[in-house]
């Protein structure tokens, strides 16, 4: 077996383990008890705080930056790449701002499964399951966008854990999220770069459907340590 091959496992095989460890209630991605000290200890503005972390967030999103993988995939222009992130961009700060500002709340859990679940769904677009089952493709724009949406109250609901001042409030939320933005376009250069190394190789097509594979098995992870979670809380 040639090494882009092996690289191609090896590649999915970690992306499990990270989705596996960001499921792990003491190692999910969320706000770090030093970080939530010093935002607790530190009322009004703090713009440099916040954008560190929301970098930070995203960076250590396992869950955000698999479903991005699976977005970019098959995208082979800069330009459609653009697109696709945009939406998500759109998507996921608004539902972030909006659920933290409006103060609307839902079970983390539950959240979280869904956005398990939107690694699953493109999994299966990537592998052409849903053209073979349904015969027909959902608008994956329209997907992106709305899995966008829960992303982004996934982001709202770990601030939401927060005692957060409403001292500046609005410009500590912009701040997080334009740390989040920086945060996945440092992840997804790295991502992209990766994948365009890959996509050189013979061992690309032949793997397409172990990759995929692996992704909608993490995904399945993700959704299964969520719910988990949830009956466990739930029972309580």
């Amino acid at each position: 077996m040639r090494f882009p091959a092996r690289a191609a496992c090896a590649v999915g095989s970690i992306a499990f383990g990270l989705s596996a460890l960001m499921a792990h209630p003491a190692l999910a991605h969320g706000v770090s008890s030093g970080d939530k000290a010093y935002i607790q200890t530190h009322p009004g503005i703090n713009i440099i705080p916040y954008i560190y972390l929301g970098a930070k967030h995203m960076v250590t999103g396992y869950d955000h930056l698999l479903f991005l993988f699976g977005v970019i995939f098959f995208l082979y222009r800069l330009k459609d790449v653009g697109k696709y992130v945009t939406l998500f961009a759109v998507g996921h700060s608004t539902t972030l701002l909006l659920g933290v500002l409006a103060n609307i709340r839902a079970d983390s859990f539950i959240v979280d499964a869904i956005i398990g679940f939107s690694v699953v769904y493109k999994a299966l677009d990537n592998l052409g399951a849903f053209r073979k089952i349904l015969g027909f493709e959902p608008n994956p724009k329209a997907a992106v966008l709305i899995f966008g949406f829960f992303h982004g109250f996934g982001l709202a609901t770990k601030l939401q854990t927060l005692s957060l001042s409403r001292e500046g409030l609005f410009a500590n939320l912009v701040s997080f999220n334009v740390g989040v933005e920086m945060g996945q376009f440092i992840a997804l250069s790295i991502i992209l770069i990766l994948m365009t190394l890959w996509r050189r190789t013979r061992s690309f097509e032949r793997n397409v459907v172990i990759a995929n594979t692996l992704l909608m098995t993490a995904g399945l992870v993700l959704v299964g340590f969520q719910l988990t979670g949830f009956a466990m809380e739930s029972g309580s």
